[in-house]
């Protein structure tokens, strides 16, 4: 049946809607690629253990429509599409007033939040003697923490413990998998501190189950005596690089080539990935940057290594490969601001024996070095003998 879309039933039945608030997002709508709804004016709804749902108001869908892509979730005067209808596409413009045009991005709804709250799960409290506490932000399609955020979210526990320092070096092993809907715990132990430097131990733990484990060196800086850098990569600037989508307004990635792709028949490539990475405001807390920066040195090391061989992508991932950073290792050399354009370059060296190796280096867009950090991941087929959800697991 087509029918002009109307006031829909309120929530009920097994949908228990735990929280509704306007979505400060210009939304659009496209039904098979054809534009039917434009809306300033949605409302968000968040179910506990579910996909949020986006309603939009009445007044601001062009068109009939086909109760198969609708669901009864909107409350009245809201009509809701069935995201997971094949011929749904949900569109967020993700701007703010005043943003040049070539800052204007596009994502698709739902996603897994906003910069704000990514930069709210990096910012763990205190909980204790050189103990901090993390907030938790679950990922419906997967609840599994990333070992780069462990790793991010121990350098601004360091920056916490030692505010008059900063961390140089980090390095993280990542030993069992963490669930993104029970907050982690991150203690601290002081191994040494001088005059100069502090070294600490860090563990990642969710309840009795230890996740993760590194070390972390902070100074204090320095006048240079010596001074050199590796140069940065001869590449297109972030205006010029694709736009990858990666589920968090307010976070703007931008992959050099259109490079980055999960397709397995997409053409093969060099084992490099370079993206541009800038969050539209992080607060002036360097921590906070420095730990924005290492989460997302875990993102596409993998995928560069995948790059080189036909028939192999990350659509496989947690599918018929089991994936998965093992430890990264991190150097940071200047100051951060993630706030300000970041290139990063992955350039994988190594793969094989269900293992591999990458070697990264971090620019700012005036091509100062900033960070340099390794990755070793695996990259492995599904075992048989076990269960299914048991095989992802470390």
């Amino acid at each position: 049946m087509v029918r002009r879309p109307g006031p829909r039933p309120a929530a009920g039945g097994t949908h228990d809607v735990t929280q509704s608030s306007p979505y400060p997002f210009v939304a659009r709508v496209r039904l098979n690629g054809q534009l039917v709804a434009t809306s300033r004016s949605t409302l968000r709804l968040d179910e506990a253990g579910a996909a949020p749902v986006l309603c939009f108001p009445v007044d601001d869908v062009s068109t009939e429509l086909d109760d198969a892509v609708l669901t009864p979730m909107a409350p009245p005067g809201y009509i809701a599409f069935d995201q997971d209808h094949p011929a749904v596409s949900i569109e967020l413009v993700d701007a703010v007033a005043g943003d040049d045009e070539r800052d204007v991005t596009i994502k698709q709804f739902p996603t897994w939040g906003d910069a704000a709250d990514l930069i709210d799960v990096m910012d763990v409290r205190p909980d204790g003697d050189a103990t901090f506490v993390t907030t938790v932000r679950a990922d419906h399609r997967r609840s599994v923490v990333e070992g780069s955020q462990m790793l991010g979210q121990a350098i601004v526990a360091a920056g916490r413990h030692a505010p008059d320092r900063r961390v140089v070096s980090a390095s993280m092993v990542f030993m069992r998998v963490a669930d993104a809907a029970v907050p982690l715990g991150v203690e601290l132990d002081e191994l040494s501190s001088g005059r100069t430097f502090t070294t600490l131990a860090a563990h990642v733990r969710q309840g009795d189950r230890l996740c993760a484990s590194g070390t972390l060196l902070l100074d204090v800086s320095a006048p240079d005596v010596i001074s050199h850098a590796a140069p940065p990569p001869d590449t297109p600037g972030p205006y010029e690089s694709e736009p990858v989508d990666m589920s968090v307004t307010g976070r703007d990635i931008r992959v050099v080539d259109g490079a980055y792709t999960g397709d397995p028949d997409a053409p093969v490539g060099p084992p490099v990935l370079d993206a541009w990475v800038r969050f539209r405001s992080v607060p002036d807390d360097p921590p906070l940057h420095a730990g924005l920066l290492a989460q997302f040195t875990g993102h596409l090391s993998i995928a560069a290594a995948m790059r080189p061989h036909d028939g192999i992508g990350q659509d496989q991932a947690h599918r018929t490969l089991s994936t998965a950073i093992n430890g990264i290792n991190i150097a940071f050399h200047r100051g951060v601001r993630a706030d300000q354009w970041m290139l990063y370059r992955h350039e994988s060296t190594y793969a094989g024996d269900g293992m591999t190796h990458s070697e990264c280096r971090v620019y700012d867009e005036g091509g100062a070095l900033v960070a340099s950090f390794t990755v070793d991941a695996m990259v492995r087929a599904f075992s048989t003998d076990r269960p299914r959800d048991e095989r992802s697991a470390l």
